[in-house]
């Protein structure tokens, strides 16, 4: 009897421990609208057409206040259990990798992998969260006073999930970087909440992605024709969905759009971690399907996988 209790207590304490122990990556960016105020953007031409971006190594290079004020945050979300990856690290990985994303080509067209540094930064760090970070001071005669804004997106959906904004509170005597980090102080753990109960979500009932099939011109059959499985003729768009509904949590997706040449899953839930407890992405989820659609019976010649952000791929028939 007294092992019994003994093992019954060790596996709830596992089990209280391995809750407790998944809480959301997240990711600290100055805000779009915070780097426009500031002037800490970057202009570049995309063939023929000026992309306006944030230039965040610069805001963080120059403006004092961002990197206390993102190290305060830092360090709360850490005393709270909630892991980080630093936009500053991540910025300089992106760096490192920096030459040999130049030197990536795709093997049939020879053009270039296109990404924008929001997106290198997010892929880099695969945080679960972003948090956007801006503020705004007012003066109004002898006091000063500092509204921060902190929003959380999703990053795999870019949806928002939560957001702060209260007004601050005046004050003639107080610093900036005292007051920023009052102001922080102020929505931190009802912020965290949210997040938490966010993320609580994502783990019961799994991540949103969306996953998009098509074919090359070259490949010579499309997603009507038909295989046989277990004794049964079905189209090869049939079994795609089959797969999607055995694979995604819950059975959880959405068939949006199916031709004969491509399909649409939207609002497709797949799990946080795989087996080992490695968290994946689309692509990660997507590559189960590529080995699936290589082998037998279907043996097609190619299954082509592109990552579009953490949250979507394309999953393209034919060749690679």
């Amino acid at each position: 009897m007294k092992k019994i209790i003994i093992v019954c207590l060790s596996l709830l304490l596992m089990n209280i421990s391995y809750g407790q122990a998944k809480k959301p990556t997240l990711m600290i960016f100055p805000s779009d609208n915070w780097c426009n105020i500031n002037g800490f953007e970057i202009t570049s031409d995309n063939q023929g057409t000026k992309v306006v971006n944030p230039d965040y190594e610069r805001a963080l290079r120059e403006h004092t206040d961002l990197g206390n004020v993102i190290t305060k945050i830092n360090g709360l979300m850490a005393d709270r259990g909630f892991p980080l990856k630093t936009l500053e690290e991540s910025l300089k990985k992106v760096k490192q990798d920096a030459a040999e994303s130049m030197a990536m080509t795709s093997k049939t067209s020879g053009s270039g992998v296109s990404e924008s540094l929001y997106d290198k930064l997010t892929n880099v760090a695969k945080a679960d969260i972003i948090l956007k970070l801006g503020w705004k001071t007012t003066k109004s005669g002898f006091n000063n006073s500092v509204q921060i804004n902190l929003e959380a997106v999703d990053a795999y959906t870019g949806k928002s999930i939560a957001s702060q904004n209260p007004p601050g509170n005046p004050s003639a005597t107080a610093d900036m970087p005292t007051m920023l980090s009052e102001a922080v102080l102020s929505i931190i753990d009802n912020f965290n909440a949210r997040l938490q109960t966010y993320f609580d979500d994502l783990f019961a009932n799994g991540r949103e992605v969306i996953v998009k099939v098509s074919k090359f011109d070259s490949w010579d059959g499309d997603l009507e024709k038909e295989y046989d499985i277990d004794g049964e003729k079905k189209e090869l768009s049939s079994i795609i969905e089959d797969w999607m509904s055995k694979n995604t949590v819950k059975g959880r997706f959405e068939n949006t759009d199916a031709t004969e040449n491509k399909m649409t899953f939207e609002q497709v839930r797949i799990p946080l971690y795989n087996a080992s407890g490695r968290a994946i992405d689309c692509k990660d989820f997507c590559k189960p399907l590529q080995s699936y659609l290589q082998g037998a019976p279907f043996n097609i010649p190619g299954v082509k996988l592109v990552k579009k952000g953490l949250g979507q791929t394309w999953v393209i028939l034919g060749e690679k």
